[in-house]
């Protein structure tokens, strides 16, 4: 039945093809034929992952096969706690691996919990209640007010039915459903008026519907496919950060034989050497570098919890910082998914009102000057009338301070609008009584409340303003009524127009006085000659914060799309408030965008700034059409229907509060505060950790560098070896750990939302990068060296004081190195020696740790180390400062190049 689209042919034809009738329903035999034929309805689940084989799947990974291979072979040389530290920073993550892995499976199972429990069917001419898993094709819903939907279907009987369909659609407000629409083909989601789906909310009204579809083959079901066929590639930092350990596993390992062959060559033994080449290899490969990445993402992501976003997935922290294009969903996330009013015409006059959501605070504006509304005689009877003419209750929650609303989104509206004003039905129905209600009708686009003062009748209407003016013969100005001239109706539809044009909702309020005992019965003379008050203009506005924050993308070189399934004139007006629409943006509808082959949409794609009437598979389409481009994307959205697009981008982000349980399944960060901004403070702290990597991995290099060379010198020029295997460990132990942490923290540098966002291809260690870490390398190598031949020669000093000399020289060089580390650009006395003061403690205990080796009896014999005097420490100490000295001279000469 998909096929022949039942929305697009007549109801009695449904029902035929499906073998049913409206007032029977289908037989119980012929029900259970049918689920035994379709399936139960429900999502089915991808087949996941075996969770043994998601764990052992971590260590599928070439950096780790070398670090199992250098456990072995430290193993193998009885060097027990050096293997242990490895196996332990493997297997630790490898288990952070696997939790990230294992919760990304959970995400189709939160569709169900948005899946009606039960459905009220009429069979056999009864209407019964069943599991909502037993629904069938041609089964006919029963639909009431409150009710979720538990199949998409084909409307068939409905009374004022309304239905919320965000979650699907992204629409803000309740559509209105009508049995008689007759539609096309190619009619989208969102303006079916004849359908209802599954997932969705009746929130007004009654009606049946036949069902047309169930499990998978309905709208739900095809988000649930979707989401089980899109696959999460690998984030830049983990393709970098490969690529990274391949080059330099090799490069060592090659450095790592020379010293070997070497060694051997100048008359060392076997043993001797291969132990001080699997030393060095240990200490060169930076088995900690993975460790230190998770930690300092760990930390990253604690930081962003402060500030309202929660991180799922580790990866996703360093990944916000190459973000270029942010695709956000309009409906709860640039707007509050809350209808308010935003302005009034009564008496000839606009009226703006200011506030936020549905909150009863706020001022009116006339000309952008505040006034007292309860001077403007129109504008308070407009609000009376919009109180009194509705149904929805607005109300405080105690838990949260938040004032949320019973009933229709619309009705809410006004009343908050009129709680502005200090108007509350409770106090009006302290002088009215209730009598009746002529309910809204599809057909009339009206509705009408009878109440009764004293012995005069009240009739308040409310409904479309073509409809309410049509019924008008009359007219409040200033309090005083008047007869509706040509002209002044003229001048409402002129206002009217104006208001739409602004992507405004537009309501006309009217009333009249009739004796009371004319309000018994429902007569439509009662809705006849009314004197009109005014026109109410609402709509789902923009968040407050969100122009900022739009602003600040595009400082920071990040395109902001829209993409939403709500109307394209409402788009473009949200959009062009917001500053993400310009006059050279393209604007597209998904009617637009199916008709658009792969080619057209490439060569559209850089242009288009907002999307709109778009379907689940739609958002999917321009997520991959913009990844094909080389953008980095981060999708924000709310609704089950975002959720697909969601998990496609590089970066998904769902929202806390109004985001489903299966947007927030498939997203990476979940913005806790609802707040576009808190992308913008995301980002940034996704920079400011991306730098701090590259920070920690050029240090870890630079060290690891400069082992290796003072090992392949002192072999070259024919010096003995100069350090020992276990003061090489003890190096790698002493230097790579909590220095390397510390600078994992280092304070994000200022203007880092000032420049454009690096290239997902960028390499982590550009060649200026690899010509710094060299370059301090190769000056920590030859002040080692030095140090050792002055201990030899200068001192007169045995082999191990040299020996001791160099190995001091080299711990204390590579901690004066961590300072270098903290800028390439940024001279460190501009910094402040202790502006990171993690960094200082780190250094302070690895100090004290080096000077245990020297001076501690016991350390002494394990490590092979002598006591020094003064004369040694001061080489020792003025040698170590030597690259310090050539980096900020560096620094200077660079900075002066880039003034002239």
């Amino acid at each position: 039945m998909n096929d022949l689209k039942p929305y697009a042919i007549d109801s009695q034809d449904v029902l035929a093809h499906w073998g049913t009738a409206a007032g029977q329903g289908l037989k119980q035999e012929t029900a259970l034929q049918r689920l035994l034929e379709f399936g139960e309805n429900k999502i089915s689940e991808a087949k996941t992952k075996n969770p043994w084989l998601i764990f052992f799947g971590q260590f599928n990974s070439f950096i780790i096969y070398v670090l199992f291979g250098a456990c072995l072979v430290s193993a193998g040389l009885g060097e027990w706690i050096d293997a242990l530290a490895i196996l332990a920073i493997v297997i630790i993550n490898s288990v952070l691996g696997f939790i990230q892995e294992y919760k990304a499976e959970r995400s189709l199972k939160a569709l169900k919990n948005l899946s009606a429990p039960t459905a009220k069917v009429r069979r056999a001419g009864q209407i019964i209640t069943i599991q909502a898993t037993k629904v069938v094709p041609g089964d006919i819903l029963v639909l009431d007010s409150g009710d979720r939907i538990a199949a998409d279907a084909r409307i068939i009987e409905s009374v004022n039915l309304r239905i919320d369909e965000s979650i699907l659609t992204g629409e803000s407000h309740p559509v209105e459903k009508d049995k008689q629409a007759r539609l096309k083909i190619e009619t989208p989601l969102a303006e079916r008026r004849n359908m209802v789906y599954s997932g969705s909310n009746v929130v007004y009204g009654r009606g049946q519907a036949v069902v047309v579809a169930t499990g998978m083959k309905t709208e739900f079901g095809n988000i649930a496919h979707l989401l089980q066929t899109v696959e999460k590639e690998t984030t830049p930092l983990m393709q970098r950060l490969e690529k990274v350990g391949r080059l330099l596993v090799y490069v060592c390992l090659g450095i790592c034989v020379l010293v070997f062959a070497l060694g051997v060559w100048r008359g060392g033994t076997y043993g001797e050497m291969l132990l001080t080449a699997v030393s060095l290899a240990v200490a060169a490969i930076p088995e900690g570098l993975p460790a230190i990445v998770t930690v300092v993402l760990a930390l990253g992501v604690q930081r962003m919890a402060k500030r309202n976003a929660l991180v799922r997935k580790l990866p996703a922290v360093e990944t916000l910082g190459c973000t270029s294009v942010i695709c956000t969903d309009k409906t709860g996330t640039l707007t509050q998914n809350k209808m308010m009013v935003r302005k009034i015409f009564a008496g000839g006059d606009f009226i703006e009102l200011t506030g936020s959501g549905y909150d009863p605070q706020g001022n009116f504006l006339k000309q952008g000057k505040r006034i007292n509304a309860n001077r403007q005689l129109d504008v308070i009877q407009s609000l009376r009338i919009a109180v009194l003419c509705n149904n929805a209750q607005l109300n405080q929650d105690e838990k949260n301070d938040l004032w949320q609303v019973t009933g229709d989104p619309t009705e809410g509206a006004l009343l908050a609008a009129a709680a502005k004003a200090g108007i509350w039905r409770k106090d009006l129905e302290q002088y009215y009584e209730y009598i009746d209600e002529i309910p809204f009708d599809s057909a009339k686009k009206r509705m009408s409340v009878l109440y009764r003062r004293k012995e005069t009748g009240f009739v308040f209407t409310k409904g479309s303003p073509e409809n309410i003016l049509e019924r008008c013969d009359r007219i409040c100005v200033l309090g005083k009524i008047n007869p509706l001239t040509i002209e002044e109706k003229e001048k409402i539809r002129q206002a009217n127009s104006n208001l739409a044009t602004q992507a405004l909702r537009v309501l006309a309020v009217a009333y009249k006085e009739v004796p009371a005992d004319q309000l018994l019965g429902r007569s439509e003379k009662l809705e006849e000659k009314l004197v009109f008050v005014g026109l109410l203009a609402m709509i789902d506005p923009p968040r407050l914060e969100v122009k900022d924050a739009v602003n600040q993308c595009k400082k920071a070189g990040i395109k902001v799309i829209m993409i939403t399934g709500d109307q394209k004139d409402t788009a473009v007006a949200i959009a062009r408030e917001l500053g993400i629409l310009d006059e050279h943006g393209l604007v597209l509808d998904g009617t637009e965008l199916e008709a658009m082959s792969e080619q057209q949409l490439a060569a559209a794609v850089d242009k288009v700034q907002v999307y709109a009437r778009t379907a689940s598979e739609h958002k999917l389409i321009i997520i991959k059409a913009l990844k094909a481009k080389g953008y980095v994307i981060a999708m924000t959205g709310d609704g089950v229907n975002d959720a697909p697009a969601i998990k496609e981008a590089d970066i998904g982000m769902a929202m806390g509060i109004t985001g489903t349980d299966v947007t927030k399944e498939a997203a990476d960060m979940i913005l806790l505060d609802d707040n576009f901004s808190t992308i913008v403070r995301a980002v940034e702290e996704g920079r400011g950790i991306y730098a701090n990597i590259k920070r920690f991995v050029g240090y870890l290099l630079s060290c690891n560098f400069s082992e290796v060379m003072t090992m392949l010198g002192a072999g070259l020029i024919g010096l003995p070896v100069p350090l020992l295997p276990i003061q090489i460990l003890w190096i790698n132990l002493v230097t790579d750990g909590f220095p390397a942490l510390a600078l994992g923290v280092e304070p994000t540098e200022q203007g880092v939302m000032s420049h454009r966002p690096r290239q997902a291809r960028e390499k982590l260690l550009t060649r200026r990068d690899l010509a710094n870490l060299i370059f301090d390398g190769s000056v920590i190598c030859i002040v080692t060296v030095t140090s050792f031949v002055i201990g030899q020669h200068w001192f007169q000093a045995g082999l191990g004081q040299a020996r001791t000399m160099a190995f001091s020289t080299l711990v204390l060089a590579q901690l004066v190195q961590v300072f270098n580390c903290r800028s390439w650009h940024i001279s460190l006395f501009k910094l402040g020696f202790f502006s990171n003061t993690y960094l200082v403690y780190a250094v302070f205990l690895s100090i004290v740790m080096q000077v245990s080796v020297l001076y501690v009896p016991v350390l002494q014999r394990v490590f092979k180390t002598e006591a020094l005097a003064l004369g040694p420490l001061a080489v020792i100490l003025a040698l170590a400062f030597v690259p310090l000295l050539l980096t900020e001279a560096l620094k200077i000469k660079r900075r002066r190049n880039l003034a002239l």
